[in-house]
């Protein structure tokens, strides 16, 4: 993936060694949670992972996985606390659907995480599903991404 630049921040590929510096500002990771702090290293080791950063380092990052039927899956979108509302995530979003080889493009988020499904709403994205037993008492809400199906 090719470096996009925006007037506040760019958005590339992550590579091994951005690893570390993704784990500190993701949220799961500062409450403790090590195997998070694991899979941002194995996600940057596969080259998996987008991420957005200005000159005071990363915003966020987001993980493409084709682990779902063979289909492109935003496995995490995660945007730092204190840079939230900036657009990061929605760029993220933009270079994840440019970067995937697949048909067609999911993703999921509790039904709990009302950011995020606003976030996939005005990016396009449509609900297709609900999945219960995942997490107790928040169901995971599915989406896809319908620009895909338009572009092949």
């Amino acid at each position: 993936m090719s470096i996009q630049n925006s007037s506040s921040f760019l958005v590339r590929a992550a590579g091994t060694s951005d690893w570390a510096a993704l784990a500190g500002i993701d949220s799961i990771v500062a409450a403790g949670d090590s195997a998070r702090r694991t899979n941002i290293r194995r996600w940057c080791e596969q080259s998996s992972v987008v991420m957005a950063e200005d000159s005071s380092g990363p915003l966020g990052y987001s993980v493409l996985e084709y682990t779902f039927f063979e289909q492109g899956f935003v496995t995490m979108l995660m945007v730092a606390p204190g840079t939230r509302r900036r657009g990061v995530g929605a760029r993220l979003l933009d270079a994840v659907e440019a970067s995937c080889t697949s048909p067609k493009l999911f993703t999921s988020t509790n039904v709990s995480n009302q950011p995020m499904q606003r976030l996939l709403q005005r990016a396009g994205w449509s609900p297709i599903g609900l999945l219960h037993g995942l997490d107790e008492g928040d169901p995971e809400l599915f989406f896809l991404c319908p620009q895909r199906l338009t572009r092949r």
